[in-house]
């Protein structure tokens, strides 16, 4: 096992953050999630045309890239950290599902960016619902495949990434087994876990460098014991979350019997962690960091709204042990 990136995924992660800093910078942001509908659809374009990102997991006999959750991980990173709206994440784990079944017939349109897909991850409510092409809807072990149907938006905490409570109708079975949606909404943990990952580091990017140019009463904030002791800690959660996502992430490729529990250990740590990163960067921001101009607070919405995506972490925690007690 190996928690250390190798080239070719350092590469891929260049690439991603030089795309999203150039075509997605969190001004765009801003812009995209005031729009009419929550997101720009040429970033999503070319997010799937010039680097094929929608296809990353799906293989390559479906169109896709056949790449593994490693590489996933790493991109699901750099999305969470430019805090990219849109149906980017809800369409990765809609292929997450529909590469563990049986029935492959929606993954050439997600490859090609052609069908925006997504997941019914809790009861009637699905992240970018409003503009899925097809919402998958996971009752036990059975899969429907839905089409159309009421789409009503939600005004959510998260105003960077939209939900709508949708109407499931009957749909269409998709061939699946209890193991094969099991293991997917274990790859899903894995996945909210990458971007929550993301959102940890950016939210710790921007305080330190705040903390290097704020000066009050004569002294840099960052000089101060009380916000280094403060940083420190946040550090620390930052290299414990890489350290649980890149092992969730290798377990998903390499190491099946392991993935449940690196799965549940993924939602019970790193979401947690991730919102208190996030906090503390709104705090120590002072009270700038509560403005609606400044960006601390998006990290923040972000943070708590995948915070709760797969469930509250006790749900996780609860589960982890149960695994540890077998």
């Amino acid at each position: 096992m190996k928690l250390v990136l190798t080239e070719d995924q350092r590469e891929l992660r260049g690439a991603v953050r030089s795309f999203l800093a150039s075509a997605s910078p969190l001004s765009a942001v801003r812009r995209a999630a005031e729009s009419e509908i929550g997101h720009d659809p040429e970033v999503y374009r070319r997010l799937n045309g010039e680097l094929g990102l929608a296809g990353l997991i799906i293989p390559e006999e479906y169109g896709g890239a056949g790449a593994g959750y490693a590489e996933l991980a790493v991109v699901l990173e750099e999305t969470g950290a430019a805090l990219l709206p849109g149906p980017f994440l809800a369409t990765t784990l809609a292929a997450i599902l529909l590469t563990e079944v049986a029935d492959k017939e929606l993954l050439p349109g997600i490859a090609a960016g052609t069908t925006v897909a997504t997941v019914a991850l809790d009861g009637d409510r699905a992240l970018s619902g409003a503009e899925a092409d097809v919402i998958l809807a996971i009752d036990g072990a059975r899969v429907r495949a839905v089409r159309g149907g009421d789409r009503t938006p939600l005004t959510t905490l998260d105003p960077t990434r939209r939900q709508a409570r949708v109407e499931l109708g009957p749909g269409e079975e998709v061939a699946s087994s209890e193991a094969a949606v099991a293991r997917a909404r274990d790859l899903f943990a894995v996945a909210v876990a990458a971007e929550q990952l993301g959102v940890l580091r950016a939210s710790l990017d921007a305080i330190v460098a705040y903390a290097k140019v704020r000066v009050t009463f004569g002294r840099l904030i960052g000089s101060y014991q009380g916000v280094k002791h403060r940083l420190a800690d946040m550090h620390c959660k930052l290299e414990q979350a890489e350290s649980i996502v890149r092992h969730a992430a290798w377990a998903a490729d390499e190491a099946p019997g392991e993935l449940p529990m690196a799965a549940a250990l993924a939602q019970a740590y790193v979401g947690r962690a991730c919102f208190e990163v996030a906090r503390d960067n709104l705090l120590l921001h002072g009270g700038i960091g509560f403005t609606w101009e400044h960006d601390a607070h998006l990290y923040y919405k972000r943070a708590k709204a995948d915070e709760v995506l797969l469930g509250p972490s006790r749900t996780h925690r609860a589960r982890l042990a149960e695994l540890l007690e077998l």
